[in-house]
């Protein structure tokens, strides 16, 4: 099969689970074409089936703003045309579910038929999407999809609930490579962050607001008056400097490093023994499955979809949004010596029921679904 992935090209959320599912297919011998502005930062050549195609768009004077859209759409028919391509796979409704349909359209008046899948991540559809200014055109192209998926069956909820969606959505959720993610023998690392045997807390996000970075703060504070921690956050973002200010009025900043935007995330989770997430909202919590996959137990809020993913009282805990009391409690359980070799191989047990062999042929077997119901549609 010939597929074309169009992803944003970003270090977390859409952008490496589009990349991911792309390379493991290529591996599985389809052909996979990524269709995007940028390389994608987890995108490599290293087989013969994976192909990249930049989107050109042109700078006009008379343009304020770029015209992005008609660009992706222009790259998507040529790609089709050119390579043969027989689906479109489309990660994150705005504007690439749109850009889709009249990718569609076009090819359709060329007398080709191609069908187009989209998978929704999240804020495409919770914060974005709601906005009144996409709101019609994201719920006619996920109408207009030939088909469409969620990484959640609360993200596939909200759909429902915010937009008049007349088809179904399959839930396909998240997926580790766990010959990736897995935990390695870092030990110099940890005693250069933790040289007294203090344990390890880490956080990894874009540094936005809906992240609550600030609970994770105070988490830590709280968590450091009663025993000998260290905290890394890992990301970049908005709400970086704003977090640094907080560190320092609360004189923790001896005890948290910033480490940035980072590519092999995996070898600071790898000497973590716990990881924060109080997010707002979390359609699916793809951040603490990595960490998970690294043996690392997680103390999560229970927004979103997080409730799908992370065990109560086995992967770890859930917390009702801002709740750092209670945070602090359950990290203070996890932590304590006597519990956490447990909690930390329950956390790799639970990362195992997303290992990427369990969810890629869901992904490939709705591929097929897809491409009969449409060849059924296009012969009436």
């Amino acid at each position: 099969m010939k597929i074309g992935i169009v992803c944003y090209p970003t270090f977390g959320g859409s952008g490496v689970v589009a990349t991911e599912l792309g390379k493991a297919l290529a591996k599985n011998g389809h052909q996979v074409h990524f269709i995007t502005y940028q390389q994608p930062p987890r995108l490599d050549f290293f087989n013969e089936n994976v192909f990249y195609h930049e989107v050109n768009i042109p700078s006009y004077p008379l343009f304020q703003y770029a015209p992005y859209e008609s660009a992706l759409t222009s790259a998507m028919v040529n790609v089709v045309l050119n390579e043969n391509v027989d689906l479109l796979h489309v990660h994150y409704a705005i504007p690439h579910a749109s850009a889709a349909y009249m990718a569609k359209m076009v090819l359709k008046a060329r007398g080709r038929t191609t069908p187009v899948v989209t998978t929704l991540h999240g804020t495409d559809v919770t914060l974005v999407g709601k906005d009144a200014s996409y709101e019609p055109v994201v719920t006619f192209s996920i109408n207009e999809s030939d088909g469409v998926t969620a990484v959640s069956e609360n993200l596939k909820q909200e759909t429902f609930a915010h937009f008049e969606i007349r088809r179904p959505i399959e839930v396909i959720p998240n997926f580790i490579d766990l010959s990736r993610f897995q935990r390695q023998q870092k030990e110099h690392f940890k005693l250069a962050i933790c040289p007294n045997g203090e344990k390890l807390v880490v956080h990894t996000s874009n540094f936005r607001r809906v992240k609550r970075i600030d609970d994770a703060v105070m988490t830590f504070y709280h968590l450091r008056e009663q025993m000998p921690v260290k905290l890394l956050l890992v990301g970049d973002g908005p709400e970086r400097v704003r977090i640094q200010g907080l560190c320092r009025e609360l004189g923790i900043m001896d005890d948290v490093r910033f480490l940035g935007k980072l590519d092999a995330v995996e070898e600071v989770l790898s000497v973590a023994d716990l990881f924060l997430m109080p997010s707002e909202n979390e359609s699916f919590g793809l951040a603490a499955l990595e960490a998970m996959a690294c043996e690392v137990p997680v103390i999560s809020s229970n927004a979103g979809g997080l409730p799908e993913l992370n065990v109560q009282g086995v992967s770890g805990f859930l917390s009702n949004v801002g709740d750092v009391p209670d945070m602090v409690k359950n990290a203070l359980f996890v932590l304590d010596d006597a519990n956490l070799p447990t909690f930390k191989a329950n956390a790799l047990a639970r990362a195992k029921e997303f290992e990427l062999s369990n969810i890629l042929p869901k992904y490939e077997a709705y591929y097929e679904q897809v491409l009969q119901e449409s060849a059924v549609l296009n012969e009436q």
